[in-house]
């Protein structure tokens, strides 16, 4: 609670948020559900690779390069985004990445959060991606139903529910979401930005 009161009251050195809003807290359960939607697509992502390469070497391989990917991407952005957001080490964040990034790394200067997040959030794509192109190799070149069936649980869980969760659940509760270039951009330019920092 301290650390709460002590980021309020500087307010103005860590955000440059124009809308403040009231602060909310999330509780253990929240945080969770609002990572379930990634863990799943990390295992769906990794089931591609594996009945890809039909359980050989190379498919345990590829799943496990993946998962690893995909877990270095969260820390990634706990480390280069967290620590510029204003609710960074308190429970007004929803997916609770703020409260790692805290017993890690000290605070940032929280006006250059959306400089931090449009470049350090491609990152993290291929996570989305990856599988997507690989998964639909797999099936023009040797058709199975079961990969067919991983590969459309991916794209609804990854593409449509991941998104909207995080729309309409996280991000849409977000303290700071009027500061996200997330929240506050349509697709369109998102992918611009996309274009522009890879």
């Amino acid at each position: 609670m301290e650390k709460l009161k002590m980021n309020q009251k500087g307010t103005d050195n860590r955000t440059n948020c124009k809308n403040y809003r009231p602060t909310r807290f999330y509780t253990h359960t929240q945080e969770i559900i609002d990572n379930v939607p990634y863990f799943i697509m990390t295992l769906l992502g990794a089931g591609l690779f594996l009945q890809g390469f039909g359980l050989s070497f190379w498919g345990w391989f590829a799943a496990a390069l993946y998962i690893f990917y995909s877990i270095t991407g969260v820390f990634w952005i706990i480390i280069f985004v967290c620590p510029y957001c204003f609710y960074y080490g308190t429970r007004s964040c929803p997916c609770g990445y703020g409260q790692i990034s805290a017993k890690l790394l000290p605070a940032q200067d929280g006006t250059r959060f959306m400089e931090k997040f449009k470049k350090h959030i491609p990152f993290i794509f291929p996570v989305w991606f990856v599988p997507l192109i690989v998964g639909l190799i797999f099936l023009v070149r040797e058709y199975n139903i079961l990969m067919l069936i991983l590969y459309i649980f991916f794209i609804i869980n990854s593409f449509i529910i991941l998104p909207l969760l995080a729309r309409k659940y996280g991000c849409a509760h977000c303290p700071q979401k009027d500061d996200c270039p997330w929240m506050g951009e349509k697709i369109s330019v998102r992918l611009a930005h996309l274009v522009k920092y890879k």
